[in-house]
């Protein structure tokens, strides 16, 4: 499909360079190819329509390379969004609910239902796809659900094996990277579960989804206060983690996408 936005996109994917985004473009790619992988025939049929042949993953970091943009400036808080430390569930829903219309919650719910019934060019609706897969992403680094005081921990210094940097940066793309698998070389590592699996990660909806994002960045806040010299202990800590919220978020990313187009 040869419109004006893709067209636009492809060039602009071959000057930009891959430097570390929100889970990295590579871990925002295996969630796009773990999404890929556990469609229904149904909802990839009608997304050929909307994409063409090419896949999610190919389009998994628009939203990342697009914030240099002026015009989608305003659209750089629909990828977090900032909860008070240690809430309970009720809280943090209530939370949630209470917050601004433009953060990664509130965006989420627009962008769904305005899919769901979209009428608008075929530009318009790739666009907010390219959102929709992307922040299905962010809202599964627990850091993308972190605290407005210190920018989700972007103002949390540490070491990675020496080099400075931020624990956020630690949790967007160094970890995933310190694998040296492909994207999909990890999908594959991942995309593994037998359906009742995946059934019961995919329950629930996004609410609960970063709720559970909430309490896995508590637990990162807490061990960053103990240490600052992240090295190969750090990766083996979290390894299972950070896989498993890689994970989710393709499943859960698949099951909208299967509401929306299957």
């Amino acid at each position: 499909m040869k419109t004006k936005l893709l067209i636009a996109f492809t060039l602009f994917m071959q000057m930009i360079t891959t430097e570390v985004m929100a889970w990295g473009t590579t871990g925002h790619r295996i969630v796009a190819e773990i999404a890929e992988r556990n469609l229904t025939k149904k909802a990839k049929k009608n997304l050929r329509k909307v994409l063409g042949y090419q896949s999610l993953a190919y389009y998994a970091n628009y939203p990342d390379f697009v914030k240099s943009d002026p015009r989608f400036k305003d659209n750089d808080s629909w990828h977090y969004i900032n909860l008070t430390a240690n809430l309970s569930e009720e809280a943090c829903f209530e939370q949630l609910e209470q917050s601004t219309d433009k953060n990664l919650y509130k965006r989420a719910l627009v962008l769904i239902e305005e899919l769901k019934n979209s009428q608008e060019p075929i530009e318009a609706q790739q666009e907010k796809l390219f959102y929709i897969i992307h922040i299905l992403g962010d809202a599964h680094q627990p850091l993308h659900v972190g605290r407005p005081e210190d920018l989700g921990g972007n103002k949390v210094k540490v070491e990675w094996f020496g080099q400075p940097t931020n624990i956020h940066a630690v949790w967007d793309g160094k970890l995933v990277d310190y694998e040296k698998y492909s994207y999909t070389e990890y999908a594959t590592v991942l995309n593994i579960l037998s359906k009742k699996e995946i059934k019961n990660l995919q329950n629930g909806n996004l609410k609960h989804w970063l709720y559970e994002s909430h309490v896995l960045a508590n637990e990162i806040y807490q061990d960053a206060e103990t240490r600052d010299d992240l090295r190969y202990e750090y990766h083996y800590k979290y390894k299972q983690m950070i896989e498993n919220q890689m994970l989710k978020a393709g499943l859960r990313l698949a099951k909208i996408l299967n509401n929306i187009y299957g």
